[in-house]
């Protein structure tokens, strides 16, 4: 089993504009709107490559919470939900006629403590039911007044049921969680700098041995159309994934699917490798589909050859890296 944990879920909706212009009236050319939140994308991606025993947990409130679920269960994606008075998040990703892409995120509504109660209980027993056959996907930001420490309980819940995690977070919750020993850790580079504290956009590749040290086992640090940057406990060395050019779409949940390749890659045993190729196959296969998540199985199958990988030892200046700095 796939378990995606999603602490602060949202709609996302897709407008299209022809210029955005700050500060005057801005009129959408079409509009759409998808269940979202970075683990629904996770779970519809996991889903996506084949996998049919995939569960989503998440704090879901109002219409656009009911849409969510809604959208999930049509997919075949069986949905634990914790209803909250507070409607579901809308974020906004406005793209303009040359493809430049503007976010605008709503942080959520926060929960009551019973609600939160009733998230990590089911979040509980999820991992007791699935026990050591799952991996737990913990995605995405934690609404207002979560405790910054929530993930790093939820993944020391999983670990005692023999499951194995991924962390796909950013700031406070990132440097919480991570003293937790989570398997695999997300980030991409800018959260990467920002938790060493660091300016020089190098560092986070020549700090793969320092984030390892601060409690993750494994680490892919995302670098968009530049791939993946891999370490592995015990390995002096890294592993740079330099997909294809593709014609993209949009980037919104390129990084979900990444997570959601090294999920089915932790779950059906493959090589680190493998795995490797499969999450950046992903990643890169997110930007050619219609909606964050909706990868196609085609596209990843026909990207995965085309995945070229440069192993370098830790602190070396890799091709992929002196093409990122420049």
């Amino acid at each position: 089993m796939i378990i995606c944990i999603s602490a602060n879920p949202a709609i996302d909706r897709r407008l299209r504009v022809e210029e955005l212009r700050i500060g005057e009236v801005n009129r959408a050319k079409k509009d759409s709107s998808f269940a979202g939140g970075k683990a629904a994308h996770v779970a519809m991606a996991a889903l996506a490559l084949g996998e049919r025993d995939v569960t989503w947990i998440g704090v879901l409130g109002g219409a656009t919470g009911e849409m969510i679920e809604h959208q999930l269960i049509k997919m075949g994606i069986t949905v634990i939900a914790i209803w909250t008075a507070e409607p579901t998040r809308i974020n906004d990703e406005i793209i303009d006629s040359d493809g430049r892409i503007t976010e605008i995120l709503e942080p959520g509504g926060g929960v009551t403590p019973e609600e939160l109660y009733q998230f990590t209980e089911r979040c509980d027993d999820a991992f007791a039911a699935s026990g050591s056959e799952a991996v737990v996907a913990i995605s995405g930001s934690l609404q207002p007044e979560m405790p910054v420490g929530l993930y790093g309980e939820l993944l020391d819940n999983a670990r005692s049921y023999g499951a194995r995690s991924i962390l796909d977070t950013s700031g406070e919750s990132l440097r919480t969680a991570i003293s937790h020993s989570p398997d695999l850790i997300k980030p991409n580079s800018h959260e990467v700098t920002s938790l060493m504290g660091v300016d020089d956009v190098c560092s986070p590749i020549e700090s793969l041995t320092g984030l390892r040290g601060m409690g993750a086992r494994d680490v892919a640090i995302s670098l968009g159309q530049l791939g993946a940057l891999f370490s592995t406990a015990g390995s002096a060395d890294a592993i740079a994934a330099l997909p294809p050019q593709v014609n993209v779409i949009s980037t919104v949940g390129c990084g979900d699917a990444m997570v959601a390749g090294f999920a089915v890659g932790m779950k059906r045993r493959m090589s680190e490798i493998q795995a490797l190729r499969l999450a950046v196959a992903c990643g890169t296969a997110n930007c050619l589909a219609d909606s964050p998540g909706k990868i196609s199985l085609s596209d990843v199958e026909s990207l995965i050859p085309n995945i070229e990988l440069e192993t370098v030892a830790i602190g070396d200046r890799t091709e992929t890296e002196q093409n990122y700095v420049n």
